[in-house]
This record gives C-alpha cells, structure tokens and sequence, in this order.
C-alpha cells in the first residue's frame, strides 16, 4: 500500500468522523432506559419491592386488617387503590438510589463525555423507573383479582384510573431525582425518602377512610393529601368507592381534576429544583 493511498485512508476517516452527529433526544432516552433496564435482568433480585412485597402488602391487609377497618364497602375492592398509589410513591425511591449510584460510581461523568443531552439521563431513569413501578401495579391487579377485587366502570375509566396513577408516579420522579442529586450515598437516600414518603402515604386515604381519622386537624391533612385525591379518584372511576361524606374536603369533591392538578402542580416545582439539583452536582 502506498502512501498515497494510506494518506487518503487517514483522510476518509477524518472526515467520517467530522459528519458524526449525536443521536437525537428520543434516541438518547431509549438507550438510557435499556440500560436500566437491563440491570433488572440481569439482578432479578431488583424485583423484589415490586413482586413479592406487593403481594405481601395486599394480602396482609386485606386479611388481617380487613376486618377491623369500616370502609363502608368491601374493603378488599376499596383497598386496592390505595396500595397501588402507596406504591406509585415509592417508585421516586428507585429513580432517587438508582441516580445516587450512578452518581458515586463516575457512570454519569462518562456520559458527561459524550455527546448527549444531560436531560436524556434523567428522562430515561424516570422511565425506567416508571416500568419498573408499573410491573408491582400489574402484580397487584392480578393478586387483588384473585382475592375479589373488581373494576365495574367499564374499560374507559379503568384506563384512565391507570393513567391517573402512572401521571402521579411521574411527578413523584422529579422528587426521586431531587433527593438523588442532593444526597451523598444510597444509606442517606433510603433514610430520608422513607422519613418523608412512609408517612404520606399513610397519612391519606389510602388504608382507612380519612373520615374516621380524629382529631379533627389530622383528618384535614389527610384530606388535602394529594394521595387522598389519587385514591378517591381511582376508586370513583373503578366503582370501589362509598359516596362522600358533605363535610369532605375540596380536593375529594373533584378528584379526578384534583389530581390533575396536583401531579402538574408538583412537577412544576419539582421539575426545576431536580433539574438545577443535577446539574450543580455534575458540573466541575
């Protein structure tokens, strides 16, 4: 091979390289998410807080609590959605350890040297995470249909309490990417989310109506909770609900909306603070 020839090759090459262009957003955000993705396959263990604790939680209290709470209605039927919205919460968990790891290990520095969008990172770990929530809703559905659990609206508003609950998941994300952005190791991110999350999730209407809760301020709380709304607006569209006490807050009068609301609500003020949390800790 001559020169020439070798020169010419060097010089194809280099122009190769030249009109190289980055992947797109979307592009981007599909890579991230079978990243993730493929952790779970090959650590199945992963799938543990979505498959065996979900069917832990619905049984435990469907029989050992189910007959010592009033919920006015089956309590089996009234009491899934409310672990189903206990779980979509807890998916910021997963975004939040997730995020911290890969922080601590230098994997988003390496991404940091490529030419992607730092915004693809977080979208395709919100996801991915989002999948991975949803597989503990599906176990669920199954187990609360094999120990009575019913929907009797029909197949629109079943679709829509489903959508209700993964637009609330989403917004719990941005919470998620926020305490992984700020806190230093997955030990610190386990103890705060939990510290923070546990109780709103039982401080609603999720596992015994919120009408009963006294004193009265408690109840209160319990009713603006944005949970609550979730909760009562998944049971409304699914028929496993009572009707509302007069006295009942705003929220619980419109659910559906209210939940609307809350979960844009909560991304618009989630959503910057994650995002400017991230970027102050990846930049050097």
């Amino acid at each position: 091979m001559s020169d020439t020839t070798v020169r010419h090759d060097v010089a194809t090459a280099r122009s190769a390289r030249l009109t190289i262009e980055p992947p797109g957003l979307w592009k981007q955000v599909r890579t991230h998410v079978w990243r993730n993705i493929k952790h779970i396959r090959r650590m199945p263990e992963m799938l543990a807080d979505v498959t065996f604790q979900p069917i832990m939680f619905v049984v435990l209290f469907a029989y050992v609590f189910g007959g010592s709470i009033n919920a006015g209605v089956n309590y089996r039927e009234w009491l899934l959605p409310g672990i189903m919205a206990q779980t979509m919460a807890f998916s910021c968990f997963v975004v939040a350890i997730g995020l911290t790891n890969d922080l601590n290990k230098g994997i988003i520095d390496r991404f940091r040297s490529l030419p992607i969008s730092r915004a693809s990172v977080l979208i395709g770990r919100s996801i991915s995470s989002l999948i991975h929530s949803s597989i503990g809703i599906v176990v669920m559905a199954v187990t609360g249909l094999l120990i009575g659990w019913r929907i009797h609206n029909g197949f629109g508003k079943a679709v829509l309490g489903f959508a209700l609950l993964l637009l609330f998941g989403f917004a719990m994300m941005w919470f998620g990417i926020l305490a992984g952005s700020r806190l230093k190791s997955a030990e610190a991110v386990q103890g705060v989310m939990f510290t923070a999350v546990f109780p709103l999730t039982f401080l609603a209407d999720t596992f015994a109506p919120a009408a009963n809760m006294s004193p009265a301020w408690l109840r209160t709380i319990a009713e603006w909770n944005p949970i609550s709304s979730l909760v009562r607006a998944m049971r409304e569209l699914w028929g496993n609900t009572v009707p509302l006490a007069p006295d009942s807050a705003l929220p619980l009068h419109h659910p559906v909306l209210s939940t609307v609301i809350w979960s844009v609500l909560l991304t618009a003020v989630l959503a910057p603070l994650s995002i400017r949390a991230f970027n102050h800790r990846t930049t050097d």
